[in-house]
């Protein structure tokens, strides 16, 4: 599937999202047909809507839109805005974590396509804000699934998009100045890297380092090459443990640490 996909997508691909994919709703089991090219069952979107309230990291510009052209005086209606690179979903770039690293601007389209495993570990989180992915954990999942396959993005859905209109929650702030929220435990992603040679890593929590890890050792060690590293995704419930492949659409900003991304995900 996913070589189909790469030939027909590639192109598509087109700043903060990419063309239709399907057509209406009535379409998408028809396999094959001209308004579904890509013969897919279902397609999901794994991205937040952007907005002046998204729940920002701490120190983060604000998300702002203006209005610069309007109806009455213009005749059509526009409007600029301003966001960090790395708010709402969003992908990072390895010049973020290290300083000869490329830009976001680096990546190619067939880059921005990867099969997709997605690991539920809600149960976890719930009862652990500072839960991290284990290597026990990965070792239960492969049990029941089998090996993550080499060059797939691994997915973890942690539950924590229900507390998107809550900052509080989402960030687990504690009075302190520290940060509460579940993540990828420093050691397990090396093992994904060095033994499943991974393509990257996505979360819907805000950061896939747990919010206590200030080393960041899964975004250092992922970003060390041009690998992916997404943040902020939701409707991860809606992706199967194996068989999805995600279509990433970032800005293409010259020398960008990152960018907020349109994902979606495209089910066989």
């Amino acid at each position: 599937m996913l070589k189909v996909i790469t030939a027909l997508v590639a192109g598509l691909i087109i700043g903060g999202g990419i063309v239709a994919l399907v057509g209406n709703d009535g379409d998408d089991g028809d396999k094959g047909s001209p308004t579904n090219p890509l013969g897919v069952s279902k397609v999901i979107d794994l991205s937040h809507t952007v907005d002046e309230n998204i729940p920002l990291w701490p120190g983060d510009p604000p998300m702002k839109f203006t209005t610069v052209a309007n109806f009455k005086d213009d005749g059509y209606y526009l409007r600029k805005f301003s966001i960090g690179e790395h708010s709402a979903t969003h992908m990072n770039a390895p010049n973020s974590f290290h300083a000869d690293g490329v830009g976001i601007d680096h990546y190619k389209p067939q880059d921005l396509i990867r099969d997709a495993v997605t690991i539920d570990v809600k149960d976890q989180a719930a009862a652990d804000p500072d839960y991290a992915f284990s290597l026990d954990d990965l070792n239960e999942w492969e049990q029941k699934h089998g090996e993550v396959p080499a060059d797939s993005v691994v997915l973890l859905n942690t539950g924590w998009s229900r507390y998107w209109r809550d900052p509080k929650k989402f960030f687990g702030l504690d009075g302190k100045g520290g940060l509460h929220f579940p993540g990828f435990a420093g050691e397990t992603t090396k093992f994904l890297l060095d033994q499943r040679h991974i393509a990257g890593v996505g979360i819907d929590t805000h950061g896939v380092d747990p919010g206590q890890d200030e080393t960041y050792a899964t975004n250092t060690q992922v970003l060390s090459q041009p690998r992916i590293v997404l943040e902020n995704l939701t409707d991860l419930d809606q992706m199967p443990a194996t068989g999805a492949t995600i279509v990433i659409a970032p800005l293409k900003l010259k020398d960008g640490s990152g960018s907020p991304a349109t994902v979606t995900g495209l089910l066989p």
